[in-house]
């Protein structure tokens, strides 16, 4: 679908295959694709991450302020680092062991995160990375084989990713929980620590993402959390190929999901659509996807019921 959908812009639409837009595609889904691999990590082991852009949002805008009252680059990382895997594991605790469902559990602790920081503790909406943070003003303008840092760090997630689910044995035991979680937990796999290690896998990607966006844009916009993000990084993990029931998929479906969502946003946008029709277009790709996926992945409930009136 990908080819296709890039075939037809690179027909119709003057510039598409130049190749300052060519980049300019890979670079807008990089963030959205560490997003989207954390977010495939946590769905493969049938669960959903619902808080990854607070997350990211909440996290990174510490750091930076952390920074802007005078702490050092690495005890400001040290301490958003222990930050970030706190959220991470309460996100897991409430899913593994109080039982809570990964939707709800991720949803108001989204809302609870975001709320909490950005009312007590953030002092603005757009946090700048200081001038003092040389490192990190360097990050963003620095260059590996001409492609930009958050290109680099997209590329590096999906490999590590890929190697650590294909041939590690957590890597293995998530595909096994996610295909069936009940006969996981008779073989004696620890379902319940490999959940809440996909949630802190989740959110240490969340916060990846945010400081590969803040290095770009040399800021963090406390308001992506109201922003269609989550639901593209959900239509990404749908449209590539990672099915909802678990058990399935892996980091080529998030690459391949992300890039289809670079075209069809890219093409777009030279198209000059209003926001709200790339929206509204958005939301019918990811109705569609999931329909389609419950009718091709259903779980083990819905296969149950087949046949029912």
């Amino acid at each position: 679908m990908a080819v296709v959908l890039f075939a037809g812009f690179a027909v119709a639409l003057d510039g598409f295959t130049a190749p300052a837009n060519l980049l300019n595609i890979v670079r807008s889904v990089s963030v959205l694709g560490i997003l989207a691999a954390g977010m495939g990590i946590v769905v493969i082991g049938r669960g959903i991450d619902l808080s990854m852009v607070s997350i990211m949002v909440v996290t990174v805008a510490i750091q930076l302020q952390l920074l802007q009252a005078g702490w050092s680059l690495w005890s400001a990382t040290a301490i958003v680092a222990v930050i970030t895997v706190g959220l991470g594991l309460m996100n897991g605790f409430m899913v593994a062991y109080a039982g809570v469902s990964a939707l709800f559990a991720t949803l108001a602790s989204s809302a609870f995160v975001f709320g909490f920081v950005r009312s007590q503790i953030l002092t603005q909406d757009v946090i700048y990375i200081p001038e003092t943070a040389g490192s990190l003003l360097w990050l963003g303008k620095a260059r590996l084989f001409d492609l930009p840092l958050d290109v680099i760090v997209f590329l590096a997630v999906v490999l590590i990713a890929l190697v650590l689910l294909r041939w590690s044995r957590p890597g293995r035991f998530l595909y096994l929980m996610g295909d069936n979680f009940q006969a996981a937990r008779t073989m004696g796999i620890p379902v319940r620590p490999l959940i809440v290690a996909s949630f802190v896998a989740s959110a240490v990607l969340a916060w990846l993402a945010g400081i590969a966006s803040a290095v770009s844009l040399q800021s963090m916009n406390t308001r992506l959390v109201n922003s269609a993000l989550l639901y593209d990084v959900v239509l990404v993990v749908v449209i590539g190929g990672i099915g909802l029931s678990g058990g399935k998929g892996g980091m080529r479906n998030v690459v391949v999901g992300a890039l289809l969502i670079g075209i069809l946003l890219n093409g777009m946008t030279i198209l000059n659509l209003p926001n709200i029709h790339q929206n509204l277009i958005k939301a019918l790709i990811l109705l569609g996807a999931i329909i389609l996926d419950g009718q091709l992945n259903p779980r083990d409930e819905q296969t149950s019921q087949q046949g029912d009136i």
